[in-house]
């Protein structure tokens, strides 16, 4: 029988929307110069990127659509960019690599050439502070106290 605890834990999951329910892999055209293993993010030397099963990302940024043909995009392109921010990808060298994947990855899925467009322009012009190395915030659990039954 599980242990009885006093109160609930729990962390939200803001600024992110969506979380894997399986492992996704896909070679991209980004190969860095060592292979990058993150729990929840690898990527190897000849660009085999694998994002694990829960891995959490906020869709698409701005004013955008969360549609299907932005879906993939965003994942791997948010992942890429978390990569910069912990410091294991160059933000300088990959960072418009990763844009140019961006693109790609929604026009494959669809997406007219003109949104695919505007998707890549926008995150050249808004993205590098998103890329630069920084900290992860981490949310602090919230716990609420046990109901009293009766």
């Amino acid at each position: 029988m599980a242990a009885m605890v006093d109160r609930a834990c729990y962390r939200r999951l803001h600024p992110y929307k969506y979380r894997l329910v399986a492992d996704y892999s896909l070679r991209i055209d980004l190969r860095p110069a060592l292979a990058i293993d993150h729990p929840f993010v690898t990527l190897s030397e000849d660009g085999l990127l694998t994002l694990r099963v829960h891995y959490a990302w906020d869709g698409p940024s701005g004013p955008a659509l969360d549609t299907r043909n932005f879906m993939r995009g965003s994942l791997v392109h948010d992942a890429l960019y978390q990569m910069m921010r912990l410091g294991l990808l160059d933000h300088l060298e990959y960072r418009e690599r990763a844009d140019n994947i961006l693109r790609d990855l929604c026009r494959e899925d669809g997406m007219s050439f003109l949104r695919a467009g505007i998707a890549f322009y926008a995150v050249r012009l808004f993205g590098e502070r998103h890329a630069r190395p920084r900290t992860e915030p981490t949310q602090a659990p919230v716990c609420v106290p046990q109901g009293r039954t009766g």
